[in-house]
C-alpha cells in the first residue's frame, strides 16, 4: 500500500468510526453534487469523446462511477443483511460502457444511491461492523467506511470530469 493508499484508509476508518451515517450520507450527496456539476459541464455532443489518446472520455467515467457504486453498494447491502460478500471483479472482467447522457448516467446513479442511502439510514450504525468489503487498494473495509469510500471515488471522478470539461470546451 503507498503511503496516499495508507492516508485515504487512515481517513475511512477514523471518519467511519466517528461519523454516524447519517453524516456520512451527507458527505457522499455532497460529492454527488460535485460529480453532477462536472458531468454536465461536459458538452453534450462530445460527451462520449476521450479528451486525449489513453484517457477515459466523460462517459467511461460515469460508468466507471455508476457501476463501482453498484458493487460496493451490494457490498454494503450484503453485509448489513449479514450475508457474504459478493465476487469481486476486476477492471479487465467488466464489460465496455454503454453510451448514455450525463442526464441519463446521473439518473441511474441517484436511483442507485437513494435506495443505498435508505438502506444505510435504517441500519444500526454499530451492526455487521465486523463483515468485511473487499477494496482492491485499500484492503478489507466495514460498510460505513466502504459508504465512505463511495463519497472519495465521487470526488476524484469529479476531478477528472472537471478535467474532460475543460479540456474539450477549450478545444471546441
Amino acid at each position: 500500500m503507498t503511503d496516499e493508499q495508507k492516508r485515504i484508509r487512515g481517513y475511512l476508518e477514523a471518519q467511519g468510526a466517528k461519523l454516524p451515517p447519517s453524516a456520512i450520507v451527507e458527505k457522499v450527496r455532497e460529492a454527488m453534487g460535485r460529480l453532477r456539476t462536472a458531468a454536465v459541464a461536459v458538452p453534450p455532443a462530445r460527451f462520449a469523446e476521450a479528451p486525449a489518446v489513453g484517457e477515459w472520455s466523460a462517459n467511461e467515467v460515469m460508468a466507471h462511477v455508476v457501476e463501482a457504486g453498484r458493487h460496493f453498494g451490494e457490498g454494503i447491502v450484503r453485509a448489513l443483511a449479514g450475508m457474504p460478500p459478493g465476487e469481486r471483479r476486476h477492471a479487465e472482467e467488466r464489460p465496455a460502457a454503454p453510451s448514455h447522457t450525463a442526464a441519463e448516467w446521473l439518473a441511474m446513479l441517484d436511483r442507485d444511491r437513494e435506495q443505498l442511502f435508505d438502506r444505510a439510514l435504517r441500519a444500526d450504525p454499530t451492526a455487521r461492523l465486523e463483515q468485511s468489503i473487499s477494496h482492491g487498494f485499500f484492503g478489507l473495509l466495514n460498510w460505513r467506511e466502504t459508504l465512505l469510500f463511495i463519497r472519495v471515488h465521487d470526488l476524484d471522478h469529479a476531478g477528472q470530469l472537471e478535467k474532460i470539461a475543460a479540456a474539450l470546451s477549450a478545444h471546441a
